[in-house]
């Protein structure tokens, strides 16, 4: 029942909406509305700007953080592998929370800042080298979205292949994670493929002669 309880909260932290309440509350527009229609951080980055942008990434990665910290409300576990199933399962419904908000009419982003919030509660040095390979390809190409396809790739790699990780449902879990940003992204694979993917506007100036912020579509 208490793992019942806390698999609700983490939903409903995972629920909060931050680019849908931002882009409403500071600029007056449903970012669903615009861009791709992707109530997320890269979407937020293109059509509000970086600070905007990382605001949303930043908050959406402590919602993974705060939902897999809810594991600590318990204060035993018979075995370690109880305790990482349940912080997976929290991890999960904070990214489910964050695909399907319920405050925000079940529209919201494709959880992957969530999902990498979750991992680096979790596993903090597997976060930290799957955030090198985002950066990177980042800083190459401004593509957010080939950028997060690659760091969740490299996410079962590192789990399998290089920390070796012994529990089964986490190196599952790992594969899984990659293939659903694979499928995720698929429009994004398309776009990029044809070379019309947006990229963002890292180390630019998004103001045009009017003052006014000039979203990129």
């Amino acid at each position: 029942m208490t793992e019942l309880l806390l698999l609700i909260g983490a939903y409903l932290i995972g629920s909060f909406a931050t680019a849908v309440w931002v882009s409403k509350g500071v600029f007056g527009i449903d970012i669903r509305e615009h861009g791709s229609g992707n109530a997320g951080a890269t979407n937020t980055f293109r059509v509000l700007g970086p600070k905007a942008g990382t605001f949303v990434m930043v908050v959406d990665m402590l919602k993974g953080v705060l939902a897999v910290r809810l594991s600590y409300l318990i204060p035993a576990y018979d075995s370690p592998e109880q305790l990482i199933n349940l912080q997976v399962g929290l991890g999960l419904a904070a990214v489910v929370g964050h695909i399907f908000p319920i405050w925000a009419g079940f529209r919201g982003g494709k959880g992957i800042a969530t999902l990498f919030g979750m991992v680096l509660a979790i596993q903090p040095l597997v976060a930290l080298c799957c955030v090198g390979v985002f950066l990177m390809i980042l800083f190459l190409t401004r593509y957010v979205s080939l950028s997060s396809i690659i760091a969740s790739i490299a996410f079962p790699v590192l789990i399998l292949f290089i920390f070796r990780e012994q529990e089964v449902f986490y190196r599952i879990f790992a594969i899984a994670v990659a293939l659903m940003v694979v499928l995720t992204h698929q429009k994004n694979i398309v776009r990029l493929f044809r070379g019309n993917e947006s990229k963002v506007p890292i180390f630019k100036n998004r103001k045009g002669k009017d003052g006014e912020n000039n979203p990129t579509y």
